[in-house]
């Protein structure tokens, strides 16, 4: 039952409305109380303060020659309360005059009366004057109030009872004991409904979510209000949703491309070896004209594969980068230098123009891999007599390297694909790319290995007059990796 959200969230308001409430009850019964007393105690003052102003005036009537208990008897005649006592001692403590309706019993069941008509005739100006004493099931309220007459000290006791204060309390007390857990209820039920309301559109999602799988990861989850919290949530799910379904659309286009690009070259080792094994009168240069086409294929078959173990182990992080210092220029200019034959092979102009001291803290086998596959695809696409340049220099904190050719150039419409992994343009340049059987992974490769560097590789132009690619990578004294703008 606890572990529904519902039954939590309805319990937290019932709890925090229960001692709400609780709080609130006990701080009004406090303040009742203590109004309560103080509204006793300013009635026991001005009685005490009429009930010596009676006994004074009884005793300076000239025509009334009274003794002083005779003036008592008179004030407590004329002062005559309901549930109002008054009593008088002299400065031993014996007892004056008490009224009728005085407990006879004080003085010896509570000795906080003594103690108080004790403190009272010691103490002329008595710090705390008030007392509550129960007696027989009932409280009452006492105050001493000292006074002299004709040279003697006397001590006035009156007594008050709180009876009806005490039931007002308890009347109070018994309708908080009877409305708080009435209160504490409907809040519970009250919290209960709001909080399956508001959750029922959670409900909702999860039941909806549970049907997404991958026959139906098109199917988007309901928004019912796009500004709450519940909105957002949808829209964040949602959002996941479209991630998702675009890696498992990369995913199965991978998958497609990969077999299209395997299946080729198996399906010609296969015929290969079956046209050599089906005759048996072949000559050796035959023999050898077939193994040849089987060791380009392996070669091709092994380099696909090669590179989509590459990528792979690049997208899980699991391709260690091997980190030292060398010259960016000198690997350029190495790089150039072992691709003269195959420019020479079409008469292509292969040019090299570098900044000198060039330090660089990278994987010097990644970079010699990235210039390979934009060299050989610039050759590959630069026509016969065509010209090749490869650029190197520093800009800020980043040093830049161009490689241009002046092939055909890319379309438009597909320049922002040309670096999807098995993506070629194949009308653009379809002999080129016939010939050369490229598989459409190069780019894709030469990108992570710019990313892996915090740099990047950019498609800077591509039209007639040819293509240039540039890459960017930070200077060993950056001040920060981050990629150049």
């Amino acid at each position: 039952m606890f572990n529904s959200v519902r039954v939590r969230l309805t319990l937290w308001h019932a709890g925090v409305v229960a001692c709400v409430l609780l709080i609130l009850a006990g701080a009004t019964l406090f303040l009742l109380q203590r109004n309560s007393l103080r509204r006793v105690d300013n009635s026991l003052e001005d009685v005490a303060h009429a009930f010596l102003a009676t006994v004074r005036a009884e005793l300076r009537d000239p025509d009334r020659s009274r003794h002083f208990k005779d003036s008592i008897a008179a004030a407590i005649q004329e002062h005559t309360y309901r549930e109002t006592s008054f009593s008088v001692f002299d400065s031993e403590g014996n007892t004056i005059l008490s009224s009728n309706a005085h407990p006879a019993f004080l003085d010896s069941e509570l000795p906080r009366f003594s103690q108080l008509r004790a403190q009272a005739v010691a103490n002329p100006l008595p710090r705390h004057p008030f007392r509550t004493m129960p007696a027989s099931g009932h409280l009452y309220r006492g105050y001493a109030r000292p006074f002299v007459v004709e040279g003697k000290d006397y001590v006035l006791v009156v007594l008050q009872s709180m009876h009806g204060e005490h039931e007002f309390l308890e009347a109070v007390t018994q309708t908080y004991a009877l409305l708080i857990p009435l209160a504490v209820l409907l809040a519970g039920l009250g919290g209960y409904f709001l909080a399956r309301r508001s959750l029922s559109p959670v409900v909702a999602m999860s039941s909806q979510a549970g049907r997404i799988g991958a026959e139906n990861l098109h199917d988007r989850l309901v928004v019912r209000n796009t500004k709450d919290e519940l909105g957002h949530l949808a829209q964040s799910f949602n959002q996941l949703l479209d991630r998702l379904d675009e890696s498992f659309e990369h995913q199965r286009r991978f998958v497609a491309d990969a077999s299209h690009e395997l299946r080729t070259p198996v399906a010609i080792l296969s015929g290969e070896a079956e046209v050599a094994l089906s005759k048996s009168d072949r000559t050796p240069g035959e023999y050898r004209e077939s193994l040849e086409i089987l060791r380009k294929e392996a070669i091709r078959l092994r380099q696909i594969v090669e590179n989509l173990f590459t990528l792979t182990r690049a997208d899980i992080g699991q391709y260690p980068l091997t980190m030292t210092k060398f010259y960016l220029d000198e690997l350029a200019a190495d790089s150039v230098r072992n691709f003269r034959a195959l420019a020479q092979a079409k008469q292509i102009t292969l040019q090299c123009e570098t900044v000198s001291e060039l330090l660089v803290d990278a994987d010097e086998s990644l970079l010699r891999r990235m210039f390979v596959n934009l060299l050989d695809n610039a050759i590959k696409y630069t026509p016969f007599g065509g010209r090749v340049l490869v650029s190197c220099s520093r800009s800020d904190s980043f040093y830049s390297v161009s490689i241009s050719d002046n092939g055909p150039g890319i379309p438009p419409d597909l320049q922002p694909r040309i670096f999807e992994r098995f993506f070629r343009v194949q009308k653009s340049r379809p002999n080129l790319e016939t010939a050369t059987g490229g598989a459409g992974l190069g780019l894709a490769i030469c990108r992570w290995i710019a990313e892996a560097h915090q740099g990047r590789l950019e498609l800077i132009r591509s039209d007639a007059a040819g293509s240039t690619f540039t890459f960017y990578i930070p200077t060993p004294d950056s001040p920060n990796s981050t990629r150049p703008v």
